[in-house]
């Protein structure tokens, strides 16, 4: 599957931080807004007209990003994951790699809240998704019921769709290959993308945000 990318760019008023080079990363576009949240432009991937498909791309774009598959002491970038009801199509922001304040093997990165695309007005937001440069498997923090995106359905006006918000995780193997994960936060169930199909790997047992894996599955195939 060949990575798409959008043809579509912003005049440079980003704060786009530095990664170990001497010349800004033109994948992240990132500012702080005068109220302290984050924001990003979009798009920087799409169209797609599955979640499935942004989540294929979305993971060979992240985890390509410098330092982002690095191990203990690598970069975690995040993105928002929009759709647009007038093209009924699914997008992928800009990056941010604002850090949070954790070190070491534990990762972090601040999530944008809001998005810049004056192309898509009626974009609406429906995920956050993040790579993990040393684990393929979700964190009990980004899994507890105090990070619950809610409402976890929201309904389209336009194409009449329900759409279910969720967080999506990518890890790159060492070997090469591209892993994706998904968190449903309606029915808290987590999903691993194979060979294009989410398969149900496992559900979110408690409000602390434990996982318990599903009979027969686990985080690889």
């Amino acid at each position: 599957m060949g990575i798409q990318r959008s043809h579509w760019a912003v005049p440079w008023a980003w704060a786009a931080l530095m990664v170990a080079c001497s010349t800004p990363n033109p994948d992240v576009r990132v500012r702080e807004l005068p109220d302290g949240q984050l924001q990003v432009t979009g798009p920087l991937a799409g169209p797609f007209p599955t979640v499935e498909e942004l989540a294929g791309n979305a993971c060979e774009i992240m985890t390509r990003q410098p330092g982002a598959s690095s191990g203990d002491y690598g970069m975690e970038y995040c993105a928002l994951v929009y759709y647009s009801g007038a093209e009924d199509a699914y997008y992928l922001s800009h990056l941010s790699d604002v850090q949070g304040t954790s070190v070491g093997r534990t990762k972090s990165c601040l999530v944008p809240t809001k998005l810049d695309d004056p192309r898509h007005l009626d974009a609406v937001i429906l995920g956050r998704g993040h790579n993990h440069p040393h684990n393929r498997r979700f964190s009990q923090k980004d899994m507890g019921r105090d990070r619950e995106w809610v409402p976890s359905r929201i309904a389209d006006s336009r194409t009449g769709k329900v759409l279910r918000r969720h967080l999506l995780l990518f890890y790159r193997e060492k070997a090469g290959e591209c892993r994706a994960y998904k968190f449903d936060y309606a029915d808290r169930e987590v999903a691993a993308l194979r060979g294009g199909v989410w398969v149900p790997i496992g559900s979110v047992s408690d409000d602390q945000g434990n996982i318990e894996l599903y009979k027969g599955q686990d985080w690889t195939p």
